[in-house]
């Protein structure tokens, strides 16, 4: 596969990973965006993002300055799991999200320097999710992945057994965390089939990630330029 080619590729699942799921929010009275696992959003509108989490990662990351930023969800951290190169399954490892997230940031002009984040989930929501600690992988690993780049945590709710609901406003960096203390079909149908692809998948190798201190190395990659 050729350099052009990679990259038009990359670009294209990363496009796949972007949630779509668009509607009004009545209890906020603004525009919104649902997202599921796997996927990611950034916007510098006045608008808000949601998700909800069982042993997944939400990671909501700012440029303060700028007023905007943007929220992923993932499912596993950069260690376990099948092996996947692009598409939007490529969006269950952490390392890649975070990419994937940070890089979407500095292409709507953000700074890495200003970046903070507030992180969310990682809960133990079923009993037998103990064993595999997803929960806790997940929550361990984001706040290394972060103290790793030097992007600041200005807020976290992690582990727990509670699900979660989480809300953000990029522009303004406001999250609200709502814990679940009922029991979710979809969150422990969602939990059961992780649960199960970890125990026939064993540990593999996690698609490799790149991450760019700038907007100039950003365009630069996607016209295939050699970073010095």
């Amino acid at each position: 596969m050729t350099r052009t080619s990679h990259h038009r590729d990359k670009a294209a699942a990363d496009i796949e990973s972007l949630a779509t799921h668009h509607y009004f929010d009545r209890e906020f009275s603004v525009k919104a965006v649902k997202l599921l696992p796997n996927e990611y959003y950034v916007s510098d509108d006045d608008m808000l993002l949601t998700t909800v989490l069982g042993s997944c990662i939400a990671a909501c990351i700012r440029d303060p300055v700028l007023g905007v930023g943007g929220m992923n969800h993932f499912m596993l951290p950069d260690d376990s799991g099948p092996s996947v190169q692009t598409g939007s399954a490529s969006m269950r490892y952490g390392a890649y999200a975070m990419e994937v997230l940070i890089n979407a940031l500095l292409s709507a002009g953000a700074k890495r320097e200003r970046l903070e984040a507030k992180v969310f989930g990682g809960a133990t929501v079923l009993s037998d999710m103990s064993v595999s600690r997803i929960g806790e992988r997940n929550s361990e690993f984001i706040l290394r992945y972060l103290e790793l780049e030097r992007i600041r945590v200005v807020a976290q709710d992690l582990k727990d057994k509670f699900p979660r609901r989480v809300n953000y406003l990029p522009r303004s960096g406001q999250a609200m965390v709502r814990r679940l203390k009922s029991r979710d079909a979809q969150i422990e149908s969602r939990e059961k089939s992780l649960a199960k692809t970890l125990a026939s998948s064993g540990k593999k190798k996690a698609p490799s990630i790149e991450l760019f201190d700038n907007i100039n190395q950003v365009k630069s990659k996607k016209l295939g330029g050699v970073q010095s």
